[in-house]
């Protein structure tokens, strides 16, 4: 296979993995916004485990898609759950734990799919294969999305963190352009996929010696 073939299917498998990361990222954000007494994720149809509920198709799909396939980093986000804040208990406090809920999901998530990768390496070693590209990007997403830039969950914590909201808004509008520019200059990407493999290596061997 020429690499230029290699990559048009990885960046594939990538978005597909993708999308089945989402669900749980996004759920997991609207089932704590629920517990913690904000009904708005419920009223649009948020609190399920229903794939196309939380599927931006910029975000999910045709972004990831072109970042895979040309950069080498990886760009992705899903259909952000909407909260209000006044009706949150602990209020900004709880818009945190409201943000933190998807990048614990992913590393969860990744948790899981590492045991599954260690437990068919020998009998499915085609599924091993896949739990662990899986994995690893699961990882990838939690510490991108906790970067502090609209629309990932890490603009949250800036708001939680009472971050002037004069600056917060000016970023909101170049969110999109910030994140193309950061990933297609610079090697943010890179390095955020050499964090991965890190932590993934960390689980595997917390798994293989459990």
């Amino acid at each position: 296979m020429n690499p230029t073939a290699a990559n048009f299917e990885m960046a594939l498998i990538n978005v597909a993995i993708l999308w089945m990361l989402t669900t749980p990222h996004e759920f997991a954000h609207a089932w704590v916004a629920t517990k913690l007494g904000d009904d708005t994720p419920r009223l649009e149809g948020r609190v399920t485990l229903y794939p196309l509920a939380h599927i931006d198709w910029i975000g999910t799909t045709l972004l990831p898609f072109i970042s895979s396939l040309l950069t080498g980093g990886f760009i992705g986000w899903g259909k952000p759950v909407n909260t209000n804040i006044s009706k949150l208990k602990y209020g900004l406090n709880g818009l945190l734990l409201v943000a933190l809920a998807g990048p614990i999901m992913n590393v969860l998530f990744a948790m899981v799919l590492v045991v599954i990768a260690v437990s068919t390496v020998r009998t499915v070693p085609a599924l091993a294969g896949f739990a662990a590209q899986a994995a690893r990007l699961s990882i990838y997403l939690a510490i991108f999305n906790l970067l502090p830039v609209p629309p990932l969950d890490g603009s949250k914590l800036l708001i939680a963190l009472r971050f002037p909201r004069a600056i917060y808004m000016e970023l909101a509008r170049f969110g999109f352009v910030l994140l193309i520019l950061l990933f297609s200059l610079t090697s943010f990407g890179v390095w955020i996929a050499v964090a991965s493999d890190s932590l993934l290596s960390v689980m595997f061997r917390l798994v293989q010696r459990a």
